[in-house]
């Protein structure tokens, strides 16, 4: 649909639709294997839940920018937003009877830079809960 050095889409939702397509084959190319992409409940939306080659459970949060003109992207993870993916975090975890099986939460940022071509950064264990 959008090539490495396509246009951005001017529209937030499908930008992040792409985004979050961008992130998924990233991962993947890295040795994660997904499990569910925009798990969503009461507490919240996750954007991401993959499994690591050590086969722990990563919950990923991904943000997509057209540019960092205006702040950076990993700055909008603020402590509300961490508050409530944990919660969505451990909703999933307990609906899927998942216990004592090791987790993270990572943040994965996609800017694209003025030629287009995203910049893909992972924060892994971005942060605690």
């Amino acid at each position: 649909m959008f090539g490495i050095t396509a246009k951005a889409p001017s529209d937030p939702k499908r930008l992040g639709r792409w985004g979050e397509r961008r992130c998924e084959k990233f991962l993947r190319r890295n040795g994660m294997k997904l499990l569910t992409r925009n798990f969503a409940c009461k507490a919240g939306e996750i954007d991401l839940i993959m499994v690591a080659p050590d086969r722990s459970i990563v919950f990923v949060e991904v943000k997509t920018r057209a540019s960092e003109d205006f702040a950076a992207t990993e700055e909008v993870i603020t402590k509300p937003k961490r508050d409530k993916l944990a919660r969505t975090a451990r909703y999933f975890l307990a609906a899927n009877q998942i216990e004592n099986r090791p987790y993270r939460f990572d943040v994965v940022t996609i800017t694209l830079n003025h030629t287009g071509r995203p910049q893909i950064t992972h924060y892994k264990n971005a942060f605690v809960r």
